[in-house]
C-alpha cells in the first residue's frame, strides 16, 4: 500500500494560527521534509511538539534531487509531511515537483489548509476580491519586471505579487509606469506580525513612500486594469502596443490577435498596420 503526502499550511507570522492539525502531523510522519530545518525546529519547539519521524530538508536547491527519494518512501508507504518556513507549500514556495511526482505515482496528495499571505493580503487590501490572480515574484531584472508588468497591464482582476523589502521601491515604480499612477494598491507587511502595516494608496503615492525603505515580508495587491469599451487607436499605436508585447515574449501573430482585441478591430487591420510600419522602416 502507497502512503500519503501531506501538505501543511504554517504560520505566516502569529504562531498562534497554526492549524490544529498540523501538530498531529508533525507527530505522526514518517518523514518531514522541510524547506529549513532550522526553522521547523523552532515551529515545534513553539508548539511544544515532539517529532518522531526522520527530518530532511527539501528546498529550491535540492528539490530534483530529493524529490525521487521521497517518493520512493512514499511508495513504500511512509506519510510525508512537507512543510515551508511560512504560508501554504508550493505557493511560490517548494512543493510543485513533489506534488507533481506524486500524482504521476498514483499517489494520494492531501493538505492541511493553512495561513496565506495572498488571500490575508488580498482580504485587507480594500481591493475588489471576487476576481484575482497570483503573479509571485517579478524578476530582479529591470527590464524583465518592466515586460512581465506590460504582460498583465490590461488584465481586469486584481494582482497579488510576492516581494523583497530591498526591491520594493523599484517594483512600485515599474508598476506605476506600466498601470498608471493612479492605479489603487495595497503594500502589505509583515502580515499577522507585531508591526503589521498594510499602505493603500495610488502607486505614485506609494512608490514615493517606499524611497523612505520598508522591512519586512512585502506582499503587494494591485487593483486591476479599469474596464473599458474598445478604444479608437491610430495606426502608430496598435503598431506600438504589438511590439510591447513582442518584447514581453509574445510571438507576432499573438500580440496582433490581442491587441485587435483590445481595440475591437479586425486582426487584419492591425495586421496591416504592423506590415505598413514595417515597410515604411
Amino acid at each position: 500500500m502507497t502512503g500519503t503526502l501531506v501538505l501543511a499550511g504554517t504560520p505566516i507570522g502569529d504562531i498562534a494560527d497554526a492549524p490544529p492539525r498540523l501538530v498531529a502531523e508533525l507527530e505522526g510522519a514518517d518523514i518531514v521534509a522541510a524547506e529549513d530545518t532550522r526553522r521547523l525546529r523552532g515551529l515545534t519547539r513553539a508548539l511544544g511538539v515532539h517529532t518522531t519521524g526522520r527530518v530532511v530538508s527539501y528546498f529550491e536547491g535540492n528539490e530534483s534531487a530529493r524529490t525521487p527519494e521521497l517518493v520512493e518512501a512514499l511508495t513504500g508507504g511512509a506519510r510525508v509531511l512537507l512543510v515551508t518556513d511560512a504560508g501554504m507549500p508550493s505557493v511560490s514556495d517548494p512543493g510543485y515537483r513533489l506534488v507533481a511526482a506524486a500524482v504521476e505515482a498514483d499517489i494520494k496528495v492531501t493538505a492541511v489548509p493553512g495561513p496565506s499571505a495572498v488571500l490575508t493580503a488580498l482580504a485587507l487590501s480594500g481591493l475588489p476580491v471576487d476576481r484575482f490572480c497570483f503573479e509571485g515574484f517579478l524578476p530582479r531584472k529591470a527590464g524583465e519586471r518592466l515586460g512581465r508588468l506590460k504582460e498583465v497591464a490590461a488584465e481586469r482582476r486584481t494582482l497579488v505579487y510576492f516581494e523583497a523589502p530591498h526591491r520594493l521601491d523599484d517594483t512600485l515604480d515599474a508598476m506605476a509606469e506600466v498601470f498608471g499612477t493612479d492605479r489603487r494598491a495595497a503594500v502589505c507587511r509583515e502580515l499577522t506580525k507585531t508591526y503589521e502595516e498594510v499602505k493603500r494608496g495610488p502607486l505614485g503615492e506609494l512608490a514615493a513612500w517606499a524611497k523612505e525603505g520598508v522591512r519586512g515580508e512585502i506582499t503587494v495587491v494591485v487593483e486591476g486594469a479599469p474596464e473599458t469599451g474598445p478604444e479608437e487607436l491610430d495606426a502608430a499605436e496598435l503598431v506600438r502596443r504589438v511590439r510591447v508585447r513582442e518584447e514581453a515574449g509574445e510571438r507576432r501573430k499573438e500580440a496582433i490577435a490581442a491587441v485587435a482585441v483590445e481595440a475591437g478591430l479586425p486582426k487584419r487591420e492591425v495586421f496591416d498596420a504592423v506590415v505598413a510600419a514595417k515597410n515604411a522602416s
